[in-house]
């Protein structure tokens, strides 16, 4: 053999080593690659459980915490709400058909900003238009005031009137409250009934 020819031990070396590079690159192109999943609203790491307000139903009081074990929907509204309100609840109504069997691990809540209008038997027969499931909450101005102030939740009542009652502007976030009692999730008004029920269907995987 001559001086400085390469050696024949190393050219199989090579030729593998060339054949796994090539079968890399082609997985890489062809096999499925896993990306994290992408939430549409914003997802929360509270340290903190969420307030465990006490509340005032048409079958009588109710607490945060009596839903452990269950995902709580928490949106803040009234009956006389012209546009966000209802269609909120609409979504929320889509939202559960989309989950199918899983909405039975899903409770829906419209706490009112409207006490002084807003009876338990008026809120029940609102929110139970959209969806039987639904619960509607009230309470004295003092205790909603205090719920909202928890939840970071603004409103205030404004000029003009609507279905009898006064006009109110307020949040229109959606908020969804861990089966622990943790707030997990945030949904700005523009998310769609199918973009929620894809992200709680993956936080509750």
């Amino acid at each position: 053999m001559r001086l400085g020819s390469p050696s024949p031990v190393r050219r199989p070396v090579w030729g593998v080593l060339a054949l796994l590079l090539v079968a890399v690159v082609g997985a890489w192109f062809v096999l499925p690659r896993v990306r994290p999943y992408a939430f549409h609203g914003t997802v929360l790491q509270s340290p903190e459980p969420a307030y465990d307000f006490d509340l005032l139903s048409a079958d009588g009081n109710v607490r945060l915490s009596d839903f452990r074990g269950r995902w709580v929907v928490l949106s803040f509204g009234y009956t006389s709400c012209p546009d966000v309100c209802p269609a909120t609840l609409v979504k929320l109504a889509r939202v559960m058909r989309v989950l199918g069997p899983d909405a039975e691990r899903v409770q829906v809540i419209l706490i009112s900003l409207d006490p002084q209008r807003d009876t338990p038997v008026r809120l029940k027969e609102y929110v139970s238009g959209f969806d039987a499931r639904f619960l509607g909450l009230t309470g004295t101005r003092e205790e909603v005031a205090t719920v909202a102030t928890y939840y970071g939740v603004y409103f205030e009542e404004r000029g003009g009137h609507a279905h009898g009652g006064a006009l109110l502007d307020h949040t229109s976030t959606v908020m969804v409250i861990d089966p622990d009692g943790y707030l997990k999730l945030l949904f700005p008004f523009t998310v769609s009934a199918e973009e929620m029920a894809e992200d709680l269907a993956q936080m509750m995987q």
